[in-house]
Order: structure tokens, then sequence, then C-alpha cells
């Protein structure tokens, strides 16, 4: 049983001791600290919520809304949602804050609270300390029964956001209706399978969906890595589809599969769109350290800047705010695309993808070898607690001082093409390694040199 507390928010497994999981006494703590927060920075302060579909969300929801107008705030619920479509609600709603209720990839025993301010992003890391202090030694007060706050059901948040998509100059109606595009969509059984459809929809675009009852039942491990999208890839290979649609529970991350059945890779569900974007309107770039190179690629090839930006949405958010990027993400298949919003968004991220194949005029698979290939080697090294990984990682930086290296978030070193990337996890003794290459075998042969390093280290 886990229960993570951290500057992004709160999550855990759901059934077990207060504390340990996420209960409901913690939910209703960590609730009720951020409503102090709110109330301290606004008057008749306004929370947006929403939640995926996992089982324990409409006791997580109830839970949540009940403290927040026990503290005089108002509750604009929009049930059954996703995360960026929340985003947008609070903007929208000029709302003071949110609360995503959501454990994103992990599986369905997991739940969690994504906190956003008044913009719709997530909260500062200061604000997000702000709220684990409040909540740990209980300084949040509840109104009298005069002053309650009101929750007010909303069931168009998810169409608003459709429209303002299909706004977007980049977003080429036309042309993807005229293509006559067929797409398979595995949702996962959550809200993608309610959200996406009517996307497609309003873009002429036909859709079968496979998992796309929202029971929150998930039929399969829900992140859209592809060991874990074997299903689509099958369908796509005995049927006639244009392009296969994956997403995660709450429709932040997207995967793509060509008509051939080949996953497009998540890494480049990024390249892709940025080439586009792009080339429609040049600028800068951001990812995050431990996403592919081939975003830097594309985007010197239309003449912008590629900025690297620590591991975490708030701050590749951050970056793309000081370096004016048009267009940025991570790796995980996360687009955020300014023109909307800056979250991370599946939904806008499909429609300009398909934006782009309907002009580039040729299938996915195609399109995808436009771009370079670029292998990541993912791996985690476990160490136990007493071991000072800071000690470690400042050691291999002095032994690699000769190559490039960035240190805004753990250690990245950069050899020639290849690079590899160690940060350490914020809630367990490991160390996590990313290493990329033009060829699996060199990413691997990196990442375990510079496991085998750790251990001489370790053991020196």
């Amino acid at each position: 049983m886990t229960l993570i507390k951290s500057i992004a928010g709160i999550r855990g497994t759901i059934g077990g001791s207060p504390g340990e999981t996420l209960s409901p006494l913690d939910v209703v703590k960590y609730a009720a600290a951020f409503g102090e927060i709110l109330k301290t920075k606004f008057k008749n302060p306004k929370v947006v919520i929403g939640r995926d579909a996992r089982p324990s969300g409409p006791i997580i929801g109830a839970l949540l809304s009940n403290t927040l107008i026990a503290q005089g705030i108002h509750v604009i619920d929009t049930g059954l949602s996703t995360t960026p479509t929340v985003e947008m609600a609070v903007v929208a709603e000029q709302a003071q804050g949110g609360i995503v209720i959501t454990a994103s990839h992990n599986p369905i025993g997991w739940n969690a609270l994504k906190l956003l301010n008044d913009a719709g992003e997530f909260i500062s890391a200061e604000l997000g300390a702000e709220v684990l202090k409040r909540a740990d030694v209980g300084d949040y007060t509840f109104a009298e029964s005069k002053n309650i706050g009101k929750i007010i059901s909303s069931e168009v948040t998810i169409m608003d956001h459709i429209d303002k998509i299909l706004q977007l100059t980049l977003v080429d109606v036309p042309s993807i209706k005229a293509k006559k595009f067929k797409v398979i969509l595995d949702a996962v059984n959550s809200t993608g399978g309610i959200a996406i459809p009517l996307l497609l929809e309003k873009l002429g675009v036909e859709v079968v969906q496979i998992n796309g009852e929202p029971t929150g039942l998930f039929a399969h491990n829900p992140e859209p890595l592809p060991e874990n999208i074997g299903q689509i890839c099958k369908e796509i290979e005995n049927g006639k589809f244009d392009v296969g649609i994956v997403v995660d529970p709450d429709v932040d991350r997207l995967a793509l599969v060509s008509e051939n059945g080949e996953p497009f890779g998540e890494e480049y569900t990024l390249v892709a769109v940025s080439d586009y974007v792009l080339s429609k309107t040049p600028g800068n770039t951001v990812s995050n350290l431990s996403s592919t190179q081939g975003l830097k690629v594309v985007t010197e090839k239309h003449k912008g800047i590629y900025h690297p930006a620590a591991v975490g949405e708030v701050n590749v958010v951050a970056k793309m705010k000081e370096v004016a990027a048009v267009i940025g993400g991570e790796g995980n298949g996360g687009i955020i695309y300014p023109e909307l919003h800056y979250g991370r968004d599946a939904l806008v991220g499909i429609a300009l993808f398909l934006s782009h194949l309907a002009q580039f005029g040729r299938p996915a698979s195609m399109l995808r070898a436009q771009y370079p290939n670029y292998f990541i080697s993912k791996n985690k090294i476990e160490l136990t607690p007493e071991i000072n990984i800071d000690a470690i990682l400042e050691t291999l930086k002095n032994k690699y001082a000769k190559h490039p290296i960035n240190t805004i978030d753990g250690l990245k070193i950069e050899f020639d093409h290849d690079w590899i990337h160690l940060r350490k996890s914020n809630t367990e003794p490991i160390i996590r390694i990313f290493a990329e290459s033009e060829s699996l075998v060199t990413a691997n042969h990196l990442a375990n040199k510079i496991i085998s390093d750790i251990k001489e280290i370790i053991t020196d």
C-alpha cells in the first residue's frame, strides 16, 4: 500500500490505513489544505473538479466536493472528464483552482488528486509545499452553515474544449474531412472513450472503438507503451485503418499506430506534431531531458531553437513560457500547444496530427519514415536508503567532465549523437537511467556502462 505526497499532488493506492494509502481521511485533509490556501488568496473562490473513469473516482469526487463546500467554496463538477478539459474549464469558468481525480497511467488500484492553479496549470512547487504543510498540521477551517458553498454540475465542458480545438488555425478541418479517415481508438475503458469520438465526429473521421466503455476496468496496462498496445496493433493488421489512436485514462498522453500495425512510437507523437506546427509557425520548442533528440532535429530543420527542461509538466511549461516556445511537451506522448492552453492534451494532439497526415497525403508509416530513428533504453538501479545518490551523480559528473553536461535535473551527458540521463526518484532510493542512440544495442550498452560505473562507485 502506498501514499505518495509530492508538490505535484497526492496519489496512492485505494484501500488500507489512513496515512499509508489514499484513504478518505487523506482525501479530505489535502482537499481542505488546498481549499484553505484558495480562501486566503481569493474572495469567494470556485474550484473545478473532474475525474477519469476509475471505480474509486465517484467516492473521491464526493469527498472533495463536500469538503470544499464545507469551507464555503463553490464547486463546479464536470463529472467524467479529461485532465486537459478540466484545465481549460478552470479558465473558462473563471475559477480559482481545479482538482483532477486521476492517477493517469497508474493501474486501476491507484488514484490521485492533481491540483491546478487559477490558470488551469499545475500548481507551483511553492504552493504544493504549502498544501503539504497545511495538511500535515491541520491548518484549515470550515464555514458556518449559512456560508456553505454550492456544487454546480457542468456537462458541457468537453464540447467546449473540442470547439476551441476546432477553432485553431492549424487544425485543418476541411483537409481532414476530405481524406475520409478511418481510425481505431483504444481509450483503455476511460474518458477518452467519451471525448475522442466527439472530436473525431466533428472532424468527419470514422472511428471504431475497442475498450471504449468508460467502466474504469482497464482492459490492459493503461500506460500507452508499445508493450501494452498489442491488441490495437493486431486489429489494425486485420482491418483497414488509416491510423490507430491510444490514450491513457486521463487523456493527456497520445500514442499512435501506423496503418500497417506498427507503433508510431510515443516519443514521435511530439516530433511529428511539432514538425507540422513548426512548418506553419516557426519558433522554439521544449521537451524534457529524457525525451528524444528527434525534436531537436526537427526544430533545427525549421530554423528554431530547441530548449531542454527538467522532467515534469510544470517544468516544461515554465521553460516554454521563458523561451516563447510555439510547441512543446514530453516524450511520453504529451503535447503542449500554447495556442490552446499550457497543458498536455491528447485531443489537440490528435487534431494536429490528423491535419499533418491529411496534408502529407501519404500513409502514416511513410510519415514516420520522414523522421530520424532513435532508440531509448529505459533502466533503473535500486539503491539502499543510506547510499548518497547526489554524491554518485557528482562523481559521474567529474568522470565525464570532458563531455557536454546538463545538471538542471539530475545529470545528462552527451556523447556525439548519443546521450544518457540519470535522475533520482523523488519517492524511492532509485536512479532512473535513460540512454538514447541511433541503435538500441548502443543505447543499452551505454546504459549498462553507466550502471557499471555506479556499482563501482558504491563498492569503493
